[in-house]
């Protein structure tokens, strides 16, 4: 072994030996359990995350602990299409480089661009995935858009078609104009900006004089630019200041087109005048409205967000109204609406029917992935019925064939699924899944995988033409077929009914709506089990929170505080860290902002830290807490950890050979120490694998950690170290066979989280030992042995540790005692300690570098002595000649103020009713027991300082 570790060294290699040795994919051997975990397949629009990341590895560690376990184990690979964010990408590159819009390119011809676009992208991810030591099945990788997962979808949606549970209706709908296509409101962000309330006078039709004193009515908007789509002005019923003015009608400014008044529950008298202006074409509340009165619906923008030529008018079917007398000013039309809204604002102006203006923050709909502000706009769309899914889908939650971790998350999940809507499942885009229906030039609608098999099933000659339907699907309808789709759906293969259900699903919370709950949908309307019943797509829902930044915010690119995990695996520098933050953002006003908080928090740049460290990292972290703040502290530490667990390795591969470990074979002796670790070591497979087994992966991750730092390296090791190359006894062979075994086994232990560093340092264990295993993924995982306990073991070493610690403290204290052998005496002690000291006296001496141990009588009179109160005994050193009087007397004052303090809390907790009555029994007497030995400390420590005076 190298002297450092240098994790670029050896990932890369690991990883390619790994997989062209095919150690990832199953062993299909039909005695053993199967385990699969179908990866969330990330958008190919741009590189893993640190979300991705931190879910990866998270899912890297259930892999591996499987396949360690013995389980057929399998990991789904692939990617997602992202049908808006890709064309999104690809639009806006080609009109860089070409010059070009969507609309100048044939469909054809700007698909192909886009699979160009797609290979680059995707080899990206791939070698993300790699770094991070993800260990899929790369034989198997999938494409929400190959040509498997495409049959799946046109499967799925002609079987739901032909169930009736697809179908095509005009409704009112969140439209995103810049990318001219629908959005689910999962896809429209809210945002809170700056605004206009517009208070605008609508003239009175009739004379109304008699019962109302103004001409006119009063209506306040934020949107005035779609007033040419009013249909009616709405009044609360029991808003006294206009009773007689139902059935009445006012005239819409500028266009002068008669509308009523009609009274509706929906408005609020105290809010702004109490008239509302009803515009159901453009605004979801008015649009129930208008079908609960029964009123025309009203579309006066183009697809692209301008006011257009001619409206058109619906009734609330869908029907078209004659709309001959609906027009629009010659001056606005063909206007965007915001530039409109400007110029109706400046007309009413001029005619006096603005009343007044105020500014106010408002809420506004943006699409998530163009920024654009969203527009509600009536069209025809395809809708999945999701009432009777939604019912079954909720229930496996609620008997538990489908379980949350953690379980708070299931709450979530039904309080969505228990007011769900049906599902808008069509896209006015390009690049997806072209929905499988054909339109004869009656609009008759006919349903197929292609134009062949359409025009057979239903009888089609080849002279009449029929046009597909333009329109692709909801990237998320092919994403919920992802669980079965990607092991050979429809196609009934071994492959699926060895593998599905899949074990379990790591995913965020943030996409519960968008993806989990639509999986378990459509999975369970779609696959059926042997019985004919619903086979759910997952047994396990484990839910990570979300990274956040070291203060807590969100990473975004408009921030500037993202981190590409590669950038902690293989470093960046400061200048290129700083490029990689600003290079988007060339006129953001926070530019300077986000460059100085670069260089405070990184002024050498990342340092490189390798995979292992940042995995270990990811799963510390993966706690039950919503959102998780990164630490580049942590991230340290890990780095170190690593090093450690390299050292102490290479330590024992230049200490140990063959020859001694088939020496112990005949000669079996196994020092204290040496049992010690091996017990400690069972009990931390026993909590380690728990803490796996229940996904509190950070408590796995703490373990390990305390395990290898402390008790493994520093006290096992080190003690280890000090009489190694004092002789060439045969007793030392059960030490070094006892530093290999337990040393083999902890890589086992370690590899799920840290599998690089576990394989490179395994091999020369390999050889060492005459392992026949290929790889470390390819050993059993250790098991906690159920029958090696001997408390009398792990009770003599802490005791010793105990003694060994308390000299190390007192060194520590009094420098000139550092590298003295001190005398040491015991006074008060058990007769059990007794034991212990005579029989491990010598190792006792090695370990503190004592010269001497000597037990007295507890009346003995000891020269000026440093002394600690043990469990069981009292140690004291003698320092006559070496420390004053005065000085000795102040450290034991200090130990017994801490006493004292500690006195005054357990007493505080033992005099509160309320605790004493409600604590568990066992917690008091602890504590009384507790208060006890404190006192009786105290004790001792006044008679110490007694003694020292009279010397």
């Amino acid at each position: 072994m190298k002297k450092n570790f240098i994790p670029q060294d050896i990932e890369k290699h690991l990883y390619n030996f790994w997989e062209t040795n095919l150690l990832f994919q199953p062993t299909n051997n039909l005695s053993k359990n199967n385990f699969c975990i179908m990866i969330p397949p990330p958008n190919i629009t741009g590189n893993l995350h640190m979300g991705h990341a931190f879910q990866q590895t998270i899912m890297d560690i259930l892999i591996r602990y499987h396949r360690m376990m013995g389980d057929n184990t399998f990991w789904q690979v692939g990617t997602d299409h992202a049908g808006i964010a890709t064309q999104v990408i690809v639009e806006k590159k080609l009109l860089l480089e070409e010059k070009k819009n969507r609309q100048e390119y044939t469909r054809k011809k700007f698909i192909n661009k886009i699979w160009e676009w797609k290979k680059l992208s995707s080899s990206e991810i791939v070698y993300q995935m790699r770094r991070l030591g993800n260990s899929v099945d790369w034989s198997r990788e999938r494409f929400t858009l190959d040509m498997g997962i495409s049959q799946a979808v046109i499967q799925a949606f002609i079987l739901l078609y032909k169930d009736n549970l697809i179908y095509r209706k005009k409704r009112l709908v969140n439209w995103d104009p810049k990318m001219q296509t629908v959005v689910s409101d999962l896809e429209v962000n809210n945002k809170l900006v700056n605004g206009f309330i517009w208070y605008i006078k609508y003239p009175l039709l009739e004379d109304c004089s008699a019962f109302y004193k103004d001409k006119y009515l009063v209506v306040a908007t934020t949107r005035p630019e779609t007033l040419f789509g009013d249909v009616a002005i709405a009044i609360n019923p029991n808003d006294k200041r206009y009773l007689k003015l139902l059935g009445k009608h006012v005239l819409i400014p500028l266009i002068n087109r008669p509308i009523p008044i009609i009274f509706d529950e929906y408005v609020k008298i105290n809010q702004d005048t109490g008239c509302v202006k009803i515009t159901p074409g453009h605004d979801f509340n008015d649009y129930k409205v208008s079908i609960k009165h029964n009123l025309p619906i009203i579309n006066i923008f183009t697809l692209d967000g301008k006011i257009i030529d001619f409206p058109k008018c619906f009734n609330i079917s869908g029907k078209i109204y004659d709309y001959q007398s609906y027009v629009i000013p010659t001056q606005f039309k063909n206007l965007d609406r915001f530039i409109a809204r400007k110029y109706i604002i400046d007309e009413l102006s001029i005619l006096n029917l603005l009343d007044q203006v105020i500014s106010r923050k408002i809420m506004v709909p943006h699409g998530d992935r163009s920024g654009s502000v969203i527009e509600p706009m009536l069209t025809n769309q395809w809708y999945l019925r999701t009432t009777q899914l939604a019912k079954v889908a909720t229930q496996a939650v609620r008997n538990g064939d489908i379980v949350f971790i953690p379980k708070q998350y299931k709450n979530l999940y039904f309080s969505w699924m228990e007011n769900i809507q049906d599902w808008c499942i069509s896209r006015q885009l390009w690049w997806g899944h072209r929905i499988p229906v054909w339109y004869d030039l009656d609009n008759n609608i006919y349903v197929g995988k292609n134009e062949m098999e359409v025009r057979q099933k239903y009888n089609i000659n080849s002279d009449k033409i029929i046009t597909q339907d333009e329109d692709v699907l909801d990237t998320w309808f092919s994403s919920s077929l992802w669980s079965f789709a990607s092991l050979g759906w429809p196609n009934n293969t071994d492959f699926l009914k060895r593998f599905h259900p899949t074990s379990v699903l790591v995913s965020g919370f943030d996409i519960i709506f968008f993806w989990i709950a639509r999986m378990i949908m459509l999975t369970m309307y779609l696959i059926k089990d042997d019985k004919g019943n619903p086979q759910i797509p997952f047994k396990t829902i484990y839910i990570t929170g979300l990274i956040r930044d070291e203060n807590g915010k969100k990473m975004s690119k408009s921030h500037g505080n993202v981190i590409d995990p590669i950038d902690m695996i293989d470093g960046i520098s400061l200048e290129q860290l700083i490029n990689k933050r600003t290079i988007y953002m060339i006129k953001s006003h926070n530019l300077q902002d986000i460059v100085l908080k670069t260089k405070k928090l990184f002024p050498k740049g990342i340092q490189a830290t390798g995979a292992d460290a940042l995995r270990f990292t990811f799963s510390s972290l993966a706690s039950t807490a919503r959102e998780i703040v990164w630490d580049m502290n942590r991230l340290k530490g890990y780095r170190n950890f690593c090093n450690k667990l390299w050292n102490a390795s290479r330590f024992i591969l230049l200490n140990v050979s063959n020859k001694e470990l088939i020496q112990y074979k005949h000669f079996k002796f196994l020092t204290l120490a040496d049992q010690w670790i091996i017990l400690e070591f069972n009990d931390v497979v026993k909590k380690y694998r728990n803490a796996l087994d229940t996904y509190r992966f950070d408590q796995a991750s703490n373990i390990l950690y305390d395990f290898v730092w402390y008790k493994f390296c520093d006290w096992y090791l080190e003690s280890v170290k000090k009489f190694i190359h004092s002789s060439d006894r045969l007793d030392l062979t059960g030490t070094k066979y006892t530093l290999v075994q337990v040393l083999e086994a902890l890589l086992c232990l370690a590899h799920p989280i840290i599998p690089f560093i576990t394989e490179e340092i395994w091999q020369r264990i390999r050889i060492l030992t005459n392992i026949s295993d290929k790889s470390i993924m390819l050993r059993k995982f250790p098991e906690y042995n159920i029958n090696l306990i001997d408390n009398s073991v792990i009770f003599n070493m802490n005791w010793i540790q105990s003694v060994v610690v308390s000299i190390r403290n007192i060194r520590s204290s009094i420098k000139s005692l550092a590298n003295k052998l001190l005398p040491v005496f015991f006074k008060h002690v058990d007769s059990k300690i007794i034991d212990i000291i005579k029989i491990h006296e010598n190792y006792l001496k090695m370990l503190a570098q004592l010269k001497s141990i000597t037990i007295v009588s507890d009346n003995a009179k000891l020269p000026l002595s440093i002394t600690k109160l043990l469990d069981g005994a009292e140690l004291s050193v003698p320092i006559s000649g070496i420390v004053d009087k005065d000085f000795e007397i102040t450290r034991l004052y200090k130990e017994i103020h801490i006493i004292q303090s500690n006195l005054i809390n357990i007493k505080n907790k033992l005099s509160d009713k309320k605790y004493v009555k409600f604590a568990p029994i066992n917690i008091i007497k602890k504590d009384k027991l507790t208060l006890l030995n404190l006192e009786n400390m105290q004790y001792k420590l006044i008679k110490q300082i007694q003694l020292i005076l009279e010397l």
